[in-house]
């Protein structure tokens, strides 16, 4: 399995997103969220197909229609894990995969932190969203500051492990990313008019509907967080809000009781 590399616009922005395999689902949504809201503005999102962080980026940027690269740590025909292999075939189809091992090259678990820099090269833009103390994301920003590149990290809660590589690195001197509208409407320079269109939508709808659309600006996206920020809220009236909120395009449904913002 091989693919081109997408003809880069003058102008176009590519971001890598990495993090954790074994991730948060906080660290799932904000992943999944970021790419997804990148991808609508044109920018490229790299990153490493690999479990958790990367792949929901890869998914983000995907079923928001645009165009993502997926750097193998293996060779080029041997897509790893394998249970993303259905994933590749989608990436392939708005992107490329690329390696830098010919086929049927026996690979080793070195080669996996040594693919990082081509990851970091390829991106004007790191974002490291989740990240153990020692992990190969340490190796991909370690990379991205020698090429030269901003390295963004997503602060995190200090008792949490997979917090404290992003803590480390703001500590280091890389940006901490808080907001995700803020991030993008920075990086591509545009300006945004989906609050006013979202609050012409809105209008004469109940207030729960309301409550929903800020908990998943504040980057809420599963139905059981929603659920916990919307005091009061039954499930019932939850799933006629979001089949209501669905019909006026302001959500989208992503899978496994999870929706994103559009």
């Amino acid at each position: 399995m091989q693919g081109q590399l997408p003809q880069r616009r003058v102008g176009t922005k590519v971001v890598a997103i990495v993090g954790a395999r074994r991730c948060t689902s906080h660290g799932e949504n904000i992943a999944y969220r970021l790419a997804f809201e990148l991808a609508q503005y044109g920018v490229i999102v790299v990153s490493g197909l690999a479990y958790g962080i990367d792949s929901c980026a890869h998914r983000g940027c995907l079923d928001a229609g645009g165009i993502t690269v997926a750097v193998l740590g293996t060779a080029i025909d041997n897509i790893y894990p394998k249970a993303h292999y259905r994933l590749a075939e989608r990436i392939l189809e708005r992107g490329a995969i690329l390696s830098e091992w010919p086929p049927s090259v026996e690979t080793y678990n070195w080669c996996f932190a040594q693919r990082n820099r081509i990851i970091s090269g390829l991106a004007d833009v790191l974002v490291v969203v989740e990240a153990a103390a020692r992990s190969g994301t340490q190796s991909t920003a370690a990379a991205a500051l020698d090429q030269g590149k901003d390295v963004y990290a997503i602060p995190g809660d200090i008792t949490r492990p997979l917090s404290e590589g992003c803590n480390r690195l703001i500590l280091d001197g890389a940006q901490p990313l808080i907001s995700i509208d803020n991030f993008v409407q920075d990086l591509t320079g545009g300006t945004d008019g989906r609050q006013d269109s979202r609050t012409k939508k809105l209008a004469g709808m109940a207030r729960s509907a309301q409550d929903i659309i800020a908990a998943m600006t504040a980057g809420l996206q599963s139905s059981d967080e929603i659920l916990g920020y919307c005091a009061g809220l039954s499930v019932a009236e939850f799933n006629q809000q979001m089949t209501l909120l669905e019909l006026r395009g302001l959500v989208r449904p992503c899978g496994a009781t999870r929706w994103v913002l559009l």
